[in-house]
């Protein structure tokens, strides 16, 4: 009776593609380069799809859009020197958002370091700072070990990116093939909050008369998402959201808030602050009012001591810690909730105005009432823009979780395109819309060919207003001018992506829209709907310096 021959050693490309294959990992994006064939040859062999980008930029953003998307590490494989540094700002907003996603680099041969290889730079000193693991394989022995020690410190919380470059001569090697489960595919044990602090939080809540809970992106990574629609409901406590975390409690349920959240949050006698950093978006914590009682639960302690006074702490496993405090006692909120829902409509009503606008060029309120209601309620939405991304942030609703896409408080333009080409991919039945400035549409334009070579049909619209609006309105308030703010008008961004294989439309009335965006979603290519908008229109805001 014959026996199977033990496999001989593997090249260490194939084995690297074998571990994501082992990780629950199938799609790898990436901008050929030389230093990666052998990883290339490996993702051939084992079945991982490649989608190639126009920038390594949008490679690595597309991998934090998977990531975004589907909880799964997103892959980028980046070449040596420029391709690496081209991506950093994805790995720096990945960062931020601690978005799990792994990058795989090309690295000048080891056997010549020094002697100035193509594009031989050390990686590893620059891209450390902004990862949660940055190494460099030493040997093709060591490589599979080190995808998983990856992936496995990607997932870690605090999340974020992790980066392994793979020096040419060691990638094109070979070394045994140790098999076995993926580092992502075995049970990571909870950690479970502090008894006393998450007492002392229920107390709070059970007495609460007043209750909010503020909700964002970590409750996506901590998969808390249930949990804290229960909290929710049980409790009748009224939701604010933003980042990953919109859509948790669908937009039309009657606890879910936006317009009235300067309110809920200044008069809030208890405030559930879960899954967001009181960062400038939160006003460093100068949003809520000096009576209201902070909780403050995450999957880990910050590593900066919060800016305000915090009554209890909860960090631990996101899930257990929200379904902990559903136990509270229930207390009467309705005149709470009532007054709240009050605020909300009367700030909906206050939009109408606008919403109806009928100028030309189109008030941006204006273009996105007419694109509503062609959302469907699971639809993705991907915000790539300053000013006109604001206004879509105040109304366009999210119904689902982890359906909307923006660049989080890195605040970085052209990750619109990846994020967009990554949830087409993993989400292929969905819609995806891109919602661009005309300003971000310059910084990755050329991936409408991207999209058109694999054939995933996203729909953008850009509002075109022919300035960097974020930047000239505050700067023509504070200065009585402005500079370096101006683009030039009614450029036709249409026209670029048919010529590159997509669908595109102009519109310049509020008349042609509705056709338009129709005529964009049935065409079944990448389509774009250029439309202009008023230039002279500006977010209401406070100073973005902060």
């Amino acid at each position: 009776m014959g026996t199977d021959a033990p496999e001989g050693p593997v090249h260490a490309g194939r084995l690297i593609a074998r571990r994501l294959r082992a990780n629950g990992i199938d799609t790898m994006f990436t901008l050929s380069g030389g230093h990666l064939f052998s990883i290339y040859d490996g993702c051939r062999s084992e079945g991982i799809r490649l989608i190639d980008t126009r920038h390594e930029q949008t490679a690595a953003f597309a991998a934090e859009g998977w990531t975004k998307v589907t909880r799964v590490p997103g892959v980028a494989a980046l070449t040596a020197g420029p391709g690496i540094t081209n991506g950093t700002s994805a790995l720096g907003a990945a960062q931020q958002n601690q978005s799990p996603m792994l990058v795989l680099g090309g690295r000048a041969p080891a056997q010549r370091w020094g002697m100035g290889s193509l594009q031989e730079i050390d990686h590893v000193p620059f891209v450390a700072p902004l990862t949660r693991y940055a190494a460099t394989a030493p040997a093709a022995e060591e490589v599979a070990t080190m995808v998983d020690d990856a992936l496995s410190a990607a997932v870690s919380a605090p999340s974020g990116p992790a980066f392994i470059d793979f020096p040419m001569d060691v990638v094109f090697g070979a070394a045994p093939d140790p098999g076995g489960p993926g580092a992502l595919t075995v049970p990571r044990p909870a950690v479970a909050a502090e008894p006393e602090q998450l007492q002392r939080a229920v107390d709070l809540l059970a007495g609460a008369r007043r209750p909010v809970i503020m909700a964002g992106t970590n409750v996506w990574w901590g998969r808390g998402e249930e949990q804290l629609l229960e909290l929710a409901q049980r409790l009748r406590i009224p939701v604010l959201m933003n980042g990953m975390a919109r859509g948790m409690v669908p937009a039309d349920h009657e606890l879910a808030f936006s317009r009235a959240r300067s309110e809920a949050l200044r008069t809030a006698d208890v405030a559930v602050v879960v899954g967001v950093p009181m960062d400038f978006r939160l006003g460093f914590g100068a949003v809520f009012g000096p009576e209201t009682a902070l909780i403050v639960a995450d999957r880990v302690r910050p590593e900066r001591a919060h800016p305000v006074a915090v009554a209890a702490e909860l960090y631990g496993d996101l899930p257990a810690v929200l379904s902990a405090l559903a136990s509270a006692g229930i207390g009467d909120h309705e005149a709470w909730i009532g007054s709240l829902r009050d605020t909300e409509t009367a700030a909906r009503a206050a939009e109408a105005a606008e919403l109806a606008d009928d100028r030309a060029p189109l008030h941006p309120m204006r273009l996105y009432a007419e694109l509503r209601p062609m959302l469907d309620r699971d639809a993705i939405v991907v915000i790539d823009a300053g000013d006109f991304g604001s206004y879509a942030g105040r109304v366009i609703d999210s119904y689902v979780p982890g359906a909307w896409l923006d660049s989080g408080p890195f605040g970085c333009l052209g990750s619109g395109p990846g994020y967009a080409l990554a949830a087409k991919l993993a989400r292929p039945q969905r819609q995806v819309v891109l919602l661009q400035g005309d300003g971000a549409f310059g910084f990755s334009g050329m991936e409408w060919d991207t999209l058109a070579r694999h054939g995933v049909q996203v729909v953008s619209v850009v509002g075109n207003n022919g300035i960097w609006a974020l930047e000239k309105h505050p700067m023509e308030m504070l200065y009585g001018y402005s500079v370096v703010a101006d683009l030039r008008p009614e450029t036709r961004y249409d026209q670029v992506v048919a010529a590159l294989g997509g669908h595109g439309e102009l519109v310049s009335t509020p008349a042609e829209l509705r056709p338009a965006l129709r005529r964009a979603f049935e065409s079944g290519l990448p389509a774009l709907v250029n439309t202009l908008t008023d230039p002279t229109v500006a977010y209401p805001r406070r100073s973005n310096l902060a």
